[in-house]
């Protein structure tokens, strides 16, 4: 999980390649709205997470109150993540999710998942698919709301936080180890 970075996603174009969405420039219209706009870029997602949007809207509405919601979130690919995680932050490998903050004076922001390595970790850890998903989009926005966890004491106040917003959709503290 990953700090966010300086400038927002949604205005980029031709970054990974012409089978994503993103790439070819289509992020929501309505990124500047106040309901954040959900984009599935691999049909694969569906197979792992059912109704997925509904997911995601549940997981933004258990973060009311806690700073900014993002313009959109997009469900994305390890390859098109592991491109900005290059571009962006230097790192050249995929990551879980990235957090992108709006240009100034431009509401949201942008949440970008990995696929692949979404389900690697959910695989690894004992979650569902689901769970991690939704735990993901809760860290996302909380990294957008200012939130961080560079430091000891603001990880474990993100990973407190987390949890409560959590155990607001029924899911299980995902920093509790499982028994």
């Amino acid at each position: 999980m990953e700090p966010p970075s300086s400038t927002s996603h949604v205005h980029e174009r031709n970054v990974a390649g012409p089978e994503s969405l993103a790439a070819a420039g289509f992020f929501p219209s309505c990124a500047f709205e106040e309901t954040p706009e959900i984009l599935i870029e691999d049909r694969r997602w569906h197979c792992h997470v059912p109704r997925p949007e509904h997911l995601i809207r549940r997981a933004l509405a258990a973060c009311e109150g806690y700073g900014r919601q993002p313009g959109s979130v997009v469900l994305s690919t390890d390859r098109v993540v592991r491109v900005l995680n290059g571009q962006h932050r230097g790192k050249h490998r995929p990551t879980n999710v990235l957090t992108f903050d709006p240009p100034p004076g431009i509401p949201g922001g942008d949440v970008i998942l990995a696929l692949e390595t979404v389900l690697r970790e959910a695989r690894q850890s004992g979650k569902s698919v689901s769970h991690h998903l939704a735990h993901l989009i809760v860290h996302g926005s909380l990294h957008l709301a200012g939130y961080d966890h560079h430091q000891a004491g603001e990880a474990r106040e993100m990973e407190m936080l987390e949890a409560r917003l959590l155990s607001r959709l029924h899911i299980p503290n995902p920093w509790k180890p499982r028994a």
